[in-house]
Order: C-alpha cells, then sequence, then structure tokens
C-alpha cells in the first residue's frame, strides 16, 4: 500500500511539474524602442501608449489570467543598436517582441525576430518592411503603400497639377518619397521638385528657397518630427502661402507642438489621431492626457493598441502560442465590439499589413480638425 501511495505520490508531482502554471507565470513582452536619439519624440509617445494599455490590462485581470510583464529597451534609435536589443531580447523568449518606430530599426529588428519565430508589433511605415515575405512581423500604422494613395487622390481632386516634394533621406523618407512619386505620377500631377534632406537638419532656408522657386501648385512634406517642424516654422518665415501636403508626421501633435502657429493650415492624411470622431479614440485620447499631462499622437495609439492586439488574438485562439498568434493575425478582421481596445475594426493581410478607417485633417488654431473619414479600402 505505502508503494502504490509513493508511486501516486510521483506520478502526481511528475504532472504538475509539467502543467503549465499559466497564474502564476507572466506573459513577457521586451519593447526595442527608441527611447533617446533622434527617435525619442517618437519613443516616448509608443512606450507611454504600451504602458497604459498594460496598466489597465493587468488591473482586469490580464491575459488568460496571466500579468503582463513588460521590459522597455532603449535602441538610441540607431539600427546597430536596435537589432543588438532585439538579439539579447530573444534570449529571455519574450511572446512578442514590440517596436521599434524607425523603419531602418525594424528592418534590422526583424531579421532577429524572424529567425527565432517570434511576433513582432511595430510602429515603421516604409513599405519594404512588409514585402520580405516574413511571417513574424506585423504593422501598427499603415505602410506608405496604403497611405500614399489616399493622399494623391486626395490631392489631386482638389485641383493640385504641381507638387515640389521635400522629402528626408532615410529608409523611411525614401520610401514615402517613392510610393508618393508613383501615385501623383498615375494621378497626372507633375513633381516640379524632389529635394532631399538630411535627418537631423537645422536649416532649412536654402530647401524653402529653392521649393518656392519651383512655383508649383502645392509642397509634399515628408520628414520626422523634429525636422518637419523646423521645414514649417522656415516656411512660414519665408511668407510660403502655397497648400503644404503630408502623411501623419506633417500633422502629428508634437509637430503642432514645436511649431506653434506654424503648422496651422498644413494639411495631411492620418491613420490615427485623437481628434477622431471615433469614441473610443476620444476616451483613449483622455484616458492618455490624464495619465501623462499631454496629448497622445498617433505613435501613443499605435502603442497602446499593439498590446490589445497581442490580448485580443490570444484569448480567440485560448492559450499563448507564438506560431499560433502570428498565424491568426494574418488575414484576420478584429471587430472594436468584440475587443474596444482595439479602438477601431482591423484586418491585416497575408504580408501583415493592416487596414482600418484613416482621416484627411487640417491643422486650425494648433488643433487637427477632421475633415474627412476615409473608410477600410475594401469598404465603401
Amino acid at each position: 500500500m505505502t508503494s502504490r501511495r509513493a508511486m501516486m505520490l510521483m506520478a502526481t508531482v511528475g504532472w504538475l511539474a509539467a502543467a503549465p502554471v499559466f497564474a502564476a507565470e507572466t506573459v513577457k513582452l521586451i519593447d526595442d524602442v527608441e527611447l533617446s536619439g533622434t527617435g525619442v519624440t517618437s519613443g516616448s509617445m509608443w512606450k507611454n501608449g504600451v504602458d497604459l494599455a498594460v496598466k489597465e490590462i493587468n488591473a482586469a485581470g490580464g491575459i488568460l489570467g496571466r500579468q503582463i510583464s513588460i521590459s522597455h529597451q532603449d535602441n538610441q534609435s540607431q539600427a546597430q543598436i536596435a537589432k543588438a536589443v532585439a538579439t539579447k531580447a530573444m534570449d529571455d523568449e519574450p511572446y512578442v517582441l514590440l517596436g521599434p518606430i524607425f523603419s531602418g530599426d525594424v528592418n534590422v529588428s526583424s531579421a532577429v525576430a524572424e529567425e527565432a519565430e517570434t511576433p513582432m508589433i511595430m510602429g515603421g511605415e516604409a513599405s519594404n518592411l512588409t514585402q520580405q515575405g516574413k511571417k513574424y512581423l506585423f504593422r501598427t500604422s499603415f505602410s506608405q503603400v496604403t497611405a500614399m494613395p489616399k493622399l494623391a487622390a486626395y490631392m489631386a481632386k482638389s485641383g493640385i497639377k504641381t507638387v515640389a516634394m521635400v522629402w528626408i533621406s532615410n529608409d523611411f523618407g525614401k520610401g514615402g518619397h517613392d510610393a508618393m512619386l508613383k501615385e501623383l505620377t498615375a494621378r497626372g500631377i507633375k513633381v516640379v521638385a524632389d529635394i532631399p534632406t538630411e535627418p537631423g537638419q537645422v536649416d532649412y532656408s536654402a530647401v524653402v528657397v529653392n521649393a518656392a522657386k519651383a512655383g508649383a501648385d502645392a509642397l509634399f512634406s515628408y520628414k520626422n518630427e523634429e525636422e518637419s517642424a523646423r521645414f514649417l516654422i522656415a516656411l512660414r518665415k519665408f511668407g510660403y502661402d502655397k497648400p503644404v501636403y503630408g502623411e501623419t508626421v506633417l500633422v502629428s501633435q508634437r509637430v503642432i507642438e514645436l511649431a506653434g502657429s506654424a503648422a496651422n493650415g498644413a494639411k495631411g492624411h492620418v491613420g490615427l489621431t485623437v481628434d477622431s470622431p471615433n469614441p473610443l479614440v476620444q476616451a483613449f485620447g483622455a484616458k492618455f492626457k490624464a495619465a501623462y499631462g499631454y496629448s497622445s499622437d498617433h505613435n501613443g495609439i499605435k502603442g497602446y493598441t499593439a498590446v490589445y492586439l497581442i490580448k485580443s488574438v490570444t484569448e480567440k485562439i485560448g492559450k499563448f502560442d507564438r506560431k499560433a498568434l502570428a498565424a491568426t493575425i494574418h488575414g484576420g478582421t478584429f471587430l472594436a465590439k468584440d475587443y474596444p481596445g482595439l479602438l477601431m475594426d482591423v484586418s491585416y493581410d497575408a504580408a501583415g499589413d493592416i487596414d482600418r478607417e484613416s482621416y484627411l485633417v487640417e491643422i486650425k488654431d494648433g488643433k487637427q480638425v477632421v475633415t474627412d473619414v476615409l473608410p477600410q479600402l475594401g469598404k465603401k
């Protein structure tokens, strides 16, 4: 009898050791993010959005009964450091790698995550990021291939015939430039000046003069936050009075804060804005401002929804499985009525690109004013 009991006890102990104790474990997320260097504005917003979501989810019981453990690692806005952060992160076997934001940082980090078969949910917009056949890479924002057709169509509808393009010479800027050039050309809009600028550039006086001399109907600007703000200030000092169009960054909250009144009149297509007419997005904006004392830009929304995407998909598949999570996101549609933390209905294609409604905005009196709501590409 004693021997039989001992065998039963040993069998029970062995079973317990093999069984996953989900309640006692945490969901490990590692954030490879720009918290210093040229990307600090974007990265800090993203980090705060991530932290807000983690706090909310943990307070509500976590994911499948497990609390989220988040570690933010500064990649210093340098590609080689971003890759080193991703490599070190894989040693800790995170459930998901979050970030980076800058496309060049994403490009090198995603190769590391792909090799480790770890899902990576990032904030980069360069078109080529999701055109390399990667199975574990997903966006939180539109790619340039998705966004530029919407903006070019709006410009054509507004009667623009000629454009001066001013863009930042990095992976992000080149991808946006190439995508926009293609869309403008397809709509019969002629580019009469094509002016690259440098990352971190401070003096834009010569750039403004050259853009103005081109005599275009409008100007298209595509740069990072600080550069965009400096450029808008330079334009206003020069007295440039033609329409200035851009994508999400040009009309972002950070650019508005940095450029002040010089941002007024700038127009752009944005995938995310706290000034959206969507009640869920507005509620997020209020919570973010209450938590941090300032308004979120698109990067804060991206970080927030990235964490809720992880929660939504994991609960949908009912287990913690990296491969299953990636497979479920590909080709998946996730509705805000079922997963409110996503803020909007979202769909993913086979490449990991996202689609959802988006907005055309104009900066008026220091605020984004939504002028048009554009539906998902698959909807009318």
